[in-house]
C-alpha cells in the first residue's frame, strides 16, 4: 500500500504548499544560527544591497530554488523513512528487531488477558462497573486495536503497529486482503471519501518530513548550538507523538473505508454479494484471490453488473 500512496499523491500545488512550507521554516531557522553566529545579518544584506538589480533578482530566484530543491529531496526519502519508523528494517538488524517484537507480544498477551477479565466486568451478565474499571476498559480496548489481532504480525514499533493493524483487520472482518483489494477499491470511492483519505495520508507523511527536518537542521550547530535540541526535540516529537498520532487517523479512514463502500466492490466486479457475516469472510477470500491471480472456475456465478446512471 506504501507503494500506492506513493503514486497516487495529490495535487501539485498542494503537495507544492506541504513540503516547502517546512524547507522554508528550516532555512530560515538556518539564517538565524548564522545570525547568532556572526551577529546579525547586516554583511550580507549590504552585500545585497550594493549589487545591481540582476544580480538581486538572481539571488532571490537562487535562494527559492535552494528552498525548492531542498524540499523535494526531503520528500524522496519520505516513504523510506516511514518504512523505518515501522519497522522494517534491514536483515542485520534481526536481532534488536525480534527483540522488540518479543516485548511487543508480551505486552499484547498481557493486555489481551486484562481485557477478557475487564469485559466480565463490563458486559458480563448482571454487570456494574464502576468509572474506573470502564476507563481501564476503554483504555485497553483500545490499545488492543492498534495492534494488529494476529501474532505473527506484530511489529516492532507503535507506528507500524497502528497502520499493519489497519492493514490486515479488513482481511480479519471481512476476508478482503488490503494490500490486493485497496487499489480496486480506490477507483471506486467516492470523492468526498478520497479526498479525506489524501489529506489523512498528506499530513501523515509531513510528520515524517518533520522528523527529517529536525535532524537536518542539526547541521546548523556550528554557527549556534541551539540547533541541535531544537532539531532533536523537533524529531522526538515527531517520530513519538505526532507521526502515531496521525497514523491512527489514517488507519481508521483506510478501515472505515472497507468497512461503508467494500460492497460497491463486489457489485462492480459481478461478484455475488455475501449473506452474512461468515459467508462474508468466504466470499472476501475467495474475491482477493480472484483479484490477486485470476481464477477458471465455475463458481461462484457472476451476477448482473450495476445499472448505468442516467446521463
Amino acid at each position: 500500500m506504501d507503494k500506492f500512496w506513493e503514486a497516487a499523491g495529490t495535487k501539485l500545488a498542494d503537495r507544492w504548499a506541504a513540503v516547502s512550507g517546512p524547507a522554508l521554516v528550516f532555512w530560515i531557522g538556518g539564517l538565524l544560527a548564522y545570525a547568532h553566529d556572526h551577529h546579525g545579518v547586516r554583511p550580507l544584506t549590504d552585500w545585497l544591497g550594493r549589487q545591481r538589480p540582476p544580480v538581486q533578482l538572481l539571488a532571490a530566484a537562487l535562494g527559492l530554488l535552494v528552498v525548492a530543491a531542498s524540499a523535494m529531496a526531503v520528500q524522496q526519502f519520505v516513504m523510506p523513512t516511514l518504512r523505518l519508523l515501522e519497522g522494517y528494517w534491514p536483515r542485520w538488524f534481526g536481532f534488536p528487531r525480534n527483540l522488540l517484537i518479543a516485548r511487543v507480544r508480551e505486552r499484547d498477551e498481557a493486555d489481551r488477558a486484562e481485557w477478557q477479565r475487564l469485559a466480565q466486568l463490563v458486559l458480563g451478565p448482571g454487570a456494574r462497573p464502576d468509572g474506573e474499571t470502564v476507563r481501564r476498559y476503554a483504555q485497553i480496548d483500545r490499545q488492543r486495536q492498534l495492534r494488529p489481532h494476529e501474532s505473527a504480525a506484530l511489529m516492532p514499533t507503535r507506528i507500524g503497529n497502528v497502520l499493519r493493524a489497519a492493514e490486515s483487520r479488513p482481511g480479519a472482518k471481512y476476508g478482503l486482503d488490503a494490500v490486493t483489494v485497496w487499489p480496486r477499491l480506490w477507483l471506486l470511492l467516492p470523492e468526498t471519501t478520497r479526498k479525506e483519505l489524501e489529506v489523512a495520508r498528506l499530513a501523515l507523511d509531513r510528520a515524517v518530513a518533520a522528523s527529517l527536518w529536525g535532524l537536518l537542521f542539526l547541521v546548523f550547530s556550528p554557527w549556534s548550538l541551539w540547533a541541535v535540541p531544537i532539531g532533536l526535540a523537533t524529531a522526538a516529537a515527531a517520530v513519538l507523538s505526532i507521526t502515531p498520532g496521525r497514523a491512527e487517523v489514517y488507519g481508521q479512514l483506510v478501515e472505515a473505508a472497507f468497512d461503508v463502500h467494500r460492497t460497491v466492490l463486489y457489485e462492480h466486479l459481478r461478484w455475488p454479494l455475501p449473506k452474512h457475516p461468515r459467508d462474508e469472510l468466504v466470499q472476501g477470500a475467495a474475491l482477493t484471490s480472484y483479484l490477486s491471480g485470476g481464477s477458471d472456475a465455475v463458481h461462484p456465478r457472476f451476477t448482473l453488473p450495476p445499472p448505468m446512471e442516467p446521463r
